[in-house]
């Protein structure tokens, strides 16, 4: 079981935001605990994380991958009900795009 931090830098006021997920929801909320992220920032499947506490995730064990391989990581939960690698995420969902083009 991991958490992962991407490496989004959205800008939202002074601050640089990126997102941290995880393959549990209990390793999520442990992680944001540690890392002193109040619970009510929980966007139901992650949270959205400055770049000092990404550090501070990093520095706790959390796995550094890209916005892409988040996005695609996200997809497959949605589709299958799990994260999985983030080794082989975007070539999953390119297949799994191509596999459902003409279905709908």
């Amino acid at each position: 079981m991991t958490v992962y931090v991407d490496d989004m830098r959205a800008q939202v006021g002074p601050h640089v935001l990126c997102h941290m997920i995880a393959d549990t929801e209990a390793e999520l909320h442990a992680m944001a605990d540690a890392i002193g992220q109040p619970r009510h920032r929980y966007q139901g499947d992650h949270y959205d994380i400055s770049w000092a506490q990404r550090a501070r995730a990093v520095a706790l064990g959390a796995m550094e991958i890209t916005m892409r391989q988040a996005g695609s990581m996200h997809s497959r939960r949605k589709q299958l009900g799990f994260l999985g690698s983030p080794h082989d995420a975007v070539q999953w969902l390119r297949a799994h795009v191509a596999s459902t083009r003409g279905r709908m």
